[in-house]
């Protein structure tokens, strides 16, 4: 099996395996269906200014659905995990490049909210559980890591169009994926790829989301108290 489908594999074992451990414990999976809620909830208010902006709001909310809300994406998943090898070959290597970066972002977002999670169990999340929470869990370099994946996925997507005739095969794609069975994935990509387009160039976008989601993350693993842009991302949280 070709390198880039096992290690998109080995992701979607992590998230299977998360799943399924929530899946046998109903508590812990309606408390992870509550994060994910919540965490969806702090990032509309983070990004209020770029969801009501003319020109970031759409690349807004495709973060938002895609990346942070609570969606069931497990028929994405699946698609993903019984058609790997088709996906390598049908999709071009940019696009399976992309795959692959949003396969380790979901794994590890999906490690962290199963951890989390279990520091809420029977607890409301609001401001002060929430950032317990992450205390509990510790994992700052974890926390890093999702952020650089993230904004990896959304350079990737930046990249993808400036490759005017990428587009194109996306468009000739949508037969050979669905036969495939990769209609979901098709769909992800198609929208990424409009939404960044359409956007005009995403520098500024990542810039503005790296620099707010690690000022919480500071500010989280930091607690400070004191005036700081740290302790002000604070104030994001519901």
């Amino acid at each position: 099996m070709a390198a880039d489908a096992q290690a998109i594999l080995s992701q979607l074992t992590i998230v299977r395996s998360e799943r399924e451990a929530r899946a046998a414990d109903g508590a812990l999976g309606e408390t992870v269906r509550a994060l994910k809620a919540y965490q969806q909830q702090r990032f509309s208010r983070t990004y209020a200014d770029l969801l009501a902006s003319s020109r970031y709001a759409a690349a807004s909310r495709f973060f938002l659905d895609e990346l942070y809300g609570p969606q069931d994406f497990s028929d994405r998943d699946a698609q993903f995990a019984r058609v790997v090898p088709a996906l390598v070959r049908l999709f071009p290597q940019e696009l399976v490049e992309t795959v692959a970066v949003l396969a380790r972002l979901h794994a590890l977002s999906e490690s962290l909210d199963s951890t989390m999670g279990r520091h809420l169990l029977g607890r409301l999340i609001d401001r002060s559980t929430y950032i317990e929470a992450w205390q509990l869990t510790g994992r700052a370099e974890a926390r890093e890591e999702q952020i650089r994946l993230t904004l990896a996925v959304g350079r990737d997507l930046d990249s993808l169009t400036r490759k005017p005739l990428l587009r194109t095969t996306l468009h000739l794609m949508r037969g050979p994926a669905r036969a495939a069975g990769l209609p979901a994935l098709q769909q992800f990509l198609e929208t990424g790829f409009d939404t960044f387009k359409a956007m005009g160039g995403a520098e500024e976008f990542l810039a503005i989301v790296g620099t707010r989601e690690r000022a919480l993350a500071a500010a989280l693993f930091e607690r400070r108290t004191e005036c700081t842009p740290e302790a002000a991302a604070l104030g994001q949280l519901p």
